[in-house]
């Protein structure tokens, strides 16, 4: 029986043709996706679910997908689609990463253009009969600076385009190296130097816990006067009241915004704001990258439905049937390592060093190595996956080093991970025991036994008599419960590690009553 599929947006009909032509049957109910009862109703029959955005894939849809094995989204974002309820059933969910990435670039430009020359206020001016040359002063982006927050893939294009219009780049990333940003020509600078010297700002980062808000009132009163900011990225990013009021004030001369922190915006606290662009989410609205992406998409999905490949994949790994049994248990001890590093790492990253030693050396390492770099950027880049993190890397000019080595030491696989960044090294190791758990074996050389739990507190101190109790004090005197408490230290006296999963949140007024403790050097909170 040929598989099914579901398109419940508008998706071109060249995604409609491609799974027809790989002999899948198609319904495509472009409407549906709106019809949140219609689709819980019918959403049983269907092996595949091929989406855009308006479509909300809800734990409640995913409980009635009795029969889905695969959801495909045409575009980058997902956020429409609840992914741990999707994994938990053994739904894989697939994205298209770079399909529209040349058309957000563009919008980008283009919206810094119509900020630049107030191009919208002018026209509905000039309609209306007006002839207001005064008032429409503009100014021009010749030599003016750029500063770029985020110069992943769409960043990287905005540069371009930008050297091509004469403009000065600058551009802050954290996983920027200075060789990528020479090769591109841009200037590496940290973020409040982009503020104090961009003329014009544009945004082309995820929305993550460390971006949201990045420019609030405290950043804005950090640039220039008369500063122009861009806005295709992400709501959020942006705290729109502060914006508002820097329009009101004249200090922001312009902006230009395409998304915004409640969407659909039928209503904001920007719109009639002076010198205010806004454009319906449209960064990724043109023919050529519709039918990009709902090209990808379709051939992503019929190749997973008849031959069970899996691209792109938001919650699986790209792992054979054959390697799985073995390797599994493998990337998750990768993606921890990855993640613990990413979640510590805040300078510029220069390169990842990966050892392998043992029967590990001799598998799948480059789905491995994948697994260690989604993890080690997720916490940057939320959207990042075992397929997309190579070339994240690589843009970023991140150096990727692996060694395979046979066994040295008592473990049957080891494995370690080496962050290298402008200021030092820090390395964490690990393995998987005969239970198939991944277990932390070693920290910055120190030794120690930690399974990662969801919630966990990293705490390096002076080993110093008293510390354990005063820490352990704390977290029960805030009502945190502890799970499990590994130690770990190089010397008496020296340097120790504490690694605590604890159940629940870590409150940010707790994390900062532990780094006061006699000893402590860094306290920080991990999720995995």
């Amino acid at each position: 029986m040929a598989p099914r599929v579901l398109i419940s947006d508008d998706l071109s009909e060249t995604a409609v043709q491609i799974f027809r032509d790989r002999g899948i049957e198609v319904d495509f109910q472009p409407k549906l996706g709106k019809d949140k009862e219609k689709l819980l109703e019918l959403i049983g029959q269907y092996d595949g679910l091929a989406i855009r955005s308006a479509t909300k894939v809800t734990e409640k849809v995913i409980a009635a997908a009795t029969n889905l094995k695969v959801i495909g989204r045409a575009g980058i974002g997902v956020d429409n689609v609840d992914i741990p309820a999707a994994t938990a059933k053994g739904i894989i969910v697939m994205n298209t990463p770079f399909g529209n990435s040349i058309t957000t670039a563009e919008h980008a430009i283009a919206m810094m253009f119509a900020t630049a020359r107030q191009l919208p206020a002018a026209d509905a001016s000039t309609q209306a009969g007006k002839w207001e040359k005064s008032r429409f002063m503009g100014v021009e982006v010749t030599a003016k600076t750029l500063g770029i927050i985020g110069c992943g893939n769409i960043g990287s294009i905005v540069a371009q385009r930008a050297i091509g219009l004469s403009m000065k780049v600058i551009a802050f990333d954290p996983f920027l190296s200075d060789e990528r940003a020479r090769e591109m020509g841009v200037e590496k600078v940290d973020l409040d130097t982009l503020f104090r010297r961009a003329d014009f700002i544009t945004l082309h980062t995820p929305l993550t816990d460390k971006t949201r808000n990045v420019i609030d009132a405290a950043a804005i009163a950090k640039m220039k006067d008369g500063v122009r900011i861009v806005n295709c990225a992400r709501g959020g990013l942006i705290d729109e009241q502060a914006l508002r009021a820097a329009l009101d004030s004249g200090k922001v001369a312009g902006a230009a915004v395409d998304v915004f922190t409640e969407e659909p915006a039928t209503s904001n606290v920007l719109f009639g704001a002076p010198n205010i662009v806004c454009t319906p989410h449209l960064g990724a609205s043109t023919t050529e990258a519709q039918e990009n992406v709902a090209l990808q998409v379709a051939e992503q999905m019929s190749e997973y439905l008849i031959n069970g490949a899996v691209q792109n994949a938001l919650n699986m790994p790209s792992i054979t049937a054959e390697e799985a049994p073995r390797l599994t248990p493998l990337v998750k001890l990768a993606e921890q390592l990855g993640s613990f590093a990413g979640q510590l790492t805040d300078t510029d990253v220069k390169a990842v060093r990966i050892e392998y030693e043992g029967a590990v050396a001799n598998m799948n390492t480059r789905a491995l190595t994948a697994a260690a770099l989604a993890g080690f950027l997720q916490p940057q880049l939320q959207t990042v996956n075992m397929v997309s993190a190579p070339a994240y890397a690589k843009e970023r000019g991140i150096k990727i080093e692996e060694t395979r080595r046979e066994q040295r030491g008592a473990y049957e696989s080891y494995m370690r991970l080496t962050v290298v960044t402008e200021e030092q090294e820090r390395a964490v190791a690990g393995t998987v025991f005969s239970d198939g758990k991944p277990r932390i074996i070693q920290i910055k050389g120190i030794n120690l036994e930690a399974e990662l739990g969801p919630r966990m507190l990293y705490v390096t101190n002076q080993d110093k008599p008293g510390f354990v109790g005063r820490f352990a004090s704390l977290l029960g005197d805030s009502g945190v419960n502890i799970a499990t408490f590994s130690l770990g230290r190089d010397a008496p006296g020296g340097s120790a590690i504490a690694l605590v999963e604890v159940d629940g949140d870590v409150p940010a007024s707790l994390v900062s009553n532990i780094g006061t403790l006699p000893g402590v050097q860094q306290v920080k909170p991990l999720v995995f």
